[in-house]
């Protein structure tokens, strides 16, 4: 290896030139907790959706993130789905959203014939570039009667979904002040960000609903999962009423009132986060001291720069991410590649969105920001388990 890549090896920066065991982007973390819980669910047959464990879960998720109403569905992606329903989108509505994203909330715009509306992020925080989007809104857009008409496409904007990315809150009482103007809905993507709160307020709570993911790779997991927050009594009735199926309650017969989905978590599932979520402060104070570590051992190094929490916010850190520097975006695979060759699990950020074949025909302000920060931003391993790793 030559001198030059040598110093460009995340390896060499860690000085641990022998990796024996692939060192994964996150895993989940389990014990006995999990064992004895998940073990009484399946003595006791509890495994579906029937039973009192998923209503035990909700509470703990809404009493940790101050909502009164916490509704857990077997996903993200279909917490995402439900929200939008929730809010009345439909066929032709356009929802706001930034393409430095997962595909998953486009995607279920599409589930509902409505059209992703791609906006662009800011370098501060990598959430959506608040000044940028009012300049944006005030050009392309009109209210009236309570109603927003992008008056390029003429149709209705309904709803903005920014994203806490990576667990680090966006700038959400702008995002929140700028929805309340354009009279849209505001459904907050805290998939990654339980634990993170923006001036003292989780994140996922200022908005109409806010959306939680318990996926593998989250901070604490329930093998798949999802949730919606609201404080909102009425959206959150409705919400549950969609994810079971939309039966009316009643011992034994099966009667429905409209459409409905099989979006709520099974017990089982929820067993798992009741024993994970009693972790929460535990994996945070690792994962801080992680960045941490992190931010030392890269101190003097000139080819990124750590990315790290504003100080109006606390972030969970829930995946440790760089940003290479501008002059250095074209070393990106490479960089990636040596690391996978000595067994560091490291991925660029997600293709934006907007590049994706079948989002390509979807309106979008200018994403030089957004098109920039794809080349540029690496992920880490950020699982609590590789603190052992860097004090090696």
């Amino acid at each position: 290896m030559s001198n030059n890549y040598k110093k460009m090896s995340l390896s060499y920066m860690l000085k641990n030139k022998l990796i024996k065991n692939k060192l994964n982007l996150h895993e989940p973390f389990f014990d006995e907790d999990e064992k004895k819980i998940l073990n009484k669910s399946i003595s006791l047959k509890n495994v579906s959706t029937a039973g009192n464990t998923t209503n035990i879960f909700e509470k703990k998720i809404a009493q940790l993130t101050n909502v009164k109403y916490a509704i857990a569905t077997n996903s993200g992606t279909s917490a995402l789905h439900l929200a939008l329903i929730a809010c009345g989108i439909e066929k032709g509505d356009e929802v706001l959203m930034p393409s430095l994203n997962y595909i998953a909330t486009a995607n279920a715009c599409l589930y509902l014939g409505a059209i992703p509306h791609f906006v662009d992020v800011e370098y501060d925080t990598l959430g959506i570039d608040v000044d940028r989007l009012l300049i944006y809104l005030n050009k392309i857009s009109t209210v009236r009667k309570k109603v927003c008409f992008n008056k390029i496409t003429k149709r209705k904007i309904k709803a903005i979904a920014p994203l806490h990315i990576f667990g680090h809150p966006c700038k959400i009482d702008k995002i929140k002040t700028i929805a309340k103007k354009f009279k849209l809905f505001l459904i907050e993507d805290a998939a990654e960000g339980l634990g993170s709160y923006f001036k003292r307020k989780h994140v996922g709570t200022f908005g109409d609903m806010g959306v939680l993911s318990f996926n593998g790779n989250k901070i604490i997991t329930t093998g798949a999962g999802g949730a919606i927050l609201t404080n909102n009594k009425k959206l959150a009735k409705r919400i549950f009423s969609l994810s079971t199926i939309n039966k009316i309650n009643h011992k034994w017969k099966y009667e429905y009132n409209e459409i409905g989905y099989n979006y709520r978590m099974p017990s089982l599932n929820s067993s798992l986060g009741i024993a994970q979520i009693k972790k929460l402060q535990f994996f945070i104070k690792k994962k801080r001291k992680i960045f941490l570590i992190y931010k030392k051992i890269f101190k003097n190094q000139t080819l990124f720069k750590l990315f790290e929490e504003a100080k109006y916010c606390k972030s969970n850190y829930w995946l440790q991410t760089i940003i290479l520097n501008k002059n250095n975006k074209k070393i990106r695979d490479k960089f990636i590649n040596l690391a996978h060759k000595q067994n560091l699990n490291i991925r660029p950020v997600w293709r934006p969105v907007h590049k994706s074949k079948h989002m390509l025909r979807f309106p979008k302000m200018e994403l030089k920001n957004t098109n920039d920060l794809e080349n540029r931003i690496i992920n880490l391993p950020s699982s609590p388990s590789v603190i052992k790793f860097l004090r090696n």
